[in-house]
């Protein structure tokens, strides 16, 4: 199976990073080959060796100086803040160091400054952005019911040991918002050492870890052998968990398949079907509530897709059973808002967009809360289906991954 088969991209939604390669010859592309000062001093204009160019404004170098003074030594926290910026900062002096790197000189502080060329490189913000709403970055690929054929996958044992093993699944994570692991203890609150792999348990009042298998007079659906619509968790809290893991320590029971559905996905094929559907549901806030017992009363507004202020598909909520009163959609509207919620609804159930898989004792599966929806068919009454669930944020899986990549990155200069 290729790419090509199983993510189906739009080009709008794609972001490409800046990728640091070398010429023929061994010629290194990061190392600056021009610059040129523009608006007396205001910017400058940068050429790399391939060519390339961006322009920088020196209100903006200034304010992201690397010197010791500006930032920090040990953590890179910044010591300055936009006030401490003379509002007339311009750039008197710029060079190319003997390394390729940039030298400048600003005024009226008459402060010097070097940049690394590829530090530079990365961070350009003179590029084309991304187009359209409805987009995603480079690491997000959107998927459908063909991952079944090779759902992200790796051992406890792998993860617990070797750090490579551990970024490749933290990394599909944050690629897929889905991934599964393999042969950890069935044992009751073994999934909060997964977590812990990388981040912190978000505790909340369902516990550390919560039980998922049948109850009498239970405080959520969940608890049932009934079938569960695919949604996102705890849309009703603010902030959302980030994060869901689910792990099995029995199933025995006839049926109660896991099934996951890629939201963003869903959301793509929603615009690209009906475009005013996709603008309703982001233009307009629903409503979430939950009180399951006498203590607790949950309650939040947010779209059921929201995108950034740059049109970045940010995350999908959708939980009927959660759904309260929608009362924040004008009059005209709401018939409209309705037949985009049945759309989308429509579209969480097409086959092809599912992916269902039976959970095993020791196996877990872990979801971006605020991408990939997750559900279960019913099972029946005979048997045993254990599941052990507890939350924990994206922070601190993207921190562990960031601050393993940056290793790697470090030990390959």
């Amino acid at each position: 199976m290729t790419s090509n088969t199983l993510f189906h991209f739009a080009a709008s939604h794609i972001y490409p990073p800046p990728q640091i390669q070398t010429l023929a010859g061994g010629a290194d592309v990061s190392e600056l080959h021009g610059v040129e000062i523009l608006d007396g001093g205001k910017a400058v204009r940068l050429e790399w060796s391939d060519g390339m160019t961006a322009r920088f404004h020196a209100v903006w170098l200034r304010d992201h100086a690397l010197d010791p003074g500006t930032k920090a030594p040990g953590n890179g926290q910044r010591l300055i803040t936009v006030l401490d910026i003379p509002g007339d900062t311009h750039i008197v002096a710029a060079n190319i160091t003997p390394d390729g790197g940039l030298a400048l000189t600003f005024a009226p502080e008459d402060k010097p400054a070097t940049f690394p060329a590829d530090w530079l490189r990365t961070h350009r913000y003179d590029v084309a952005m991304p187009g359209g709403r409805g987009w995603t970055p480079h690491d997000i690929a959107r998927w459908d019911s063909e991952l079944a054929e090779s759902i992200p996958t790796e051992t406890y044992d792998a993860v617990r040991s070797d750090e490579n093993a551990l970024h490749r699944w933290l990394g599909a994570v944050r690629r897929y918002g889905f991934a599964k692991m393999t042969g950890m203890p069935a044992e009751s609150g073994a999934i909060c050492d997964v977590v812990e792999l990388f981040g912190f348990v978000r505790e909340t009042n369902y516990g550390r870890w919560f039980e998922v298998r049948s109850e009498i007079d239970p405080v959520n659906l969940a608890y049932t052998g009934l079938g569960l619509q695919v949604h996102t968790d705890n849309p009703y809290r603010d902030p959302v968990p980030t994060l869901q893991l689910l792990a099995c320590l029995e199933n025995s029971a006839d049926g109660g398949d896991s099934v996951v559905v890629d939201g963003f996905k869903a959301a793509e094929i929603l615009q690209q079907e009906t475009p005013a559907h996709f603008d309703l549901l982001t233009a307009h806030a629903a409503r979430f509530t939950y009180a399951g017992s006498a203590d607790v009363h949950l309650s939040a507004k947010r779209p059921m897709i929201e995108l950034g202020p740059d049109g970045e598909l940010r995350a999908v909520r959708f939980n009927n059973r959660s759904a309260g009163p929608l009362t924040d959609i004008p009059f005209e509207a709401m018939a409209d808002y309705y037949d985009a919620y049945r759309h989308f609804a429509e579209i969480l159930e097409r086959p092809d967009l599912k992916v269902s898989f039976k959970l095993r004792p020791g196996e877990l599966f872990i979801v971006d809360n605020t991408r990939v929806m997750h559900g279960r068919n019913a099972y029946a009454g005979t048997g045993t289906r254990w599941l052990q669930g507890c939350y924990a944020d994206k922070d601190g899986l993207l921190s562990k991954l960031a601050a393993g990549e940056r290793r790697t990155k470090e030990l390959q200069a």
